[in-house]
């Protein structure tokens, strides 16, 4: 028996759509895995009732298979599923990871990535790499179709879960097909911002490199109360606030001495907009591990 602890992430970060993401200190999803002669799913946790048992439909079932490591495979989900806090990849990533070490495989965390990813498609509909990356890696990570690179900035963050559900696929359908000169432009400067900022562990300009003229204004249509949220985060000390990967999750950066009134603004935006919500007090964290 092996047990993995995977963490939630946060993937896009506003400028870096399909490309960036971030591994968080909390909440996490743990994977234990059995051999068995084929694979078996149960689940428990939050939002246990909305992931399926399947393992053809199951994050960690898809990833069983491409490894060829038939298992029983016990889901306990600390992320909620359409959170946009990567909870089908913290799955993916914990049973990568976990059943890497029950067949000993001996793949690497970074030749993982891409059998998580694997894992993502029946979720999203499309392999991709920006929330398995951080899951498995840590810190923040820069996908690419060639590899990952991985930064480990230091950096305090505060997530804001409102209670309504967004799917990965609804947010997806959201995105635009096309796209200006002006706002291609824009995006570049800022996921530039962005990026520099990581480099430096410097919270003014992650928070500026958040903004994103494209894919964030669609799927904020999706969030209930979106702007109010927006608002009140940046007027209690946040640099800045996008949406947590396909959402309905906001992410704030906000330095260490703001982050309960920033944490606390949050949820009343979301309340004013009558929307309950609760917000993780977190910052930029591992990537999965194995217990001892």
């Amino acid at each position: 028996m092996v047990t993995a602890r995977a963490p939630a992430t946060s993937a896009n970060l506003g400028s870096g759509y399909d490309t960036f993401g971030v591994a968080l200190d909390a909440p996490a999803d743990e994977v234990t895995v059995q051999r068995a002669d084929e694979t078996t799913i149960s689940v428990s946790g939050a939002g246990a009732r909305y992931v399926p048992e399947d393992p053809a439909e199951n994050t960690a079932g898809v990833v069983a298979a491409e490894l060829d490591a038939p298992a029983h495979i016990e889901i306990d989900k600390g992320v909620r599923p359409a959170s946009g806090m990567g909870s089908s990849a913290a799955s993916a990533a914990g049973a990568a990871l976990a059943l890497n070490e029950l067949y000993d495989r001996g793949y690497s965390r970074e030749e993982l990535v891409a059998v998580a990813a694997q894992g993502e498609a029946v979720v999203s509909g499309e392999a991709h790499a920006d929330n398995v990356a951080p899951a498995l890696l840590g810190g923040f990570t820069i996908t690419r179709p060639d590899g990952t690179t991985t930064l480990e900035p230091e950096l305090s963050l505060v997530v804001c879960l409102p209670d309504q559900p967004v799917s990965t696929r609804e947010a997806r359908a959201a995105v635009p097909e096309s796209l200006s000169v002006a706002d291609h432009v824009e995006t570049v400067r800022n996921a530039a911002t962005l990026t520099v900022g990581m480099c430096r562990s410097d919270p003014e300009l992650v928070g500026r490199g958040l903004d994103d003229p494209i894919v964030t204004p669609a799927r904020a249509e999706l969030v209930t109360g979106y702007d109010a949220v927006r608002s009140a985060a940046l007027d209690a000390g946040a640099t800045g606030v996008t949406i947590s990967g396909a959402g309905p999750s906001l992410l704030a950066v906000a330095p260490r001495a703001a982050q309960r009134s920033v944490a606390s603004a949050m949820i009343d935006g979301f309340e004013s907009a009558g929307v309950e919500a609760r917000a993780f007090r977190t910052g930029v964290g591992d990537g999965a591990t194995l217990d001892d």
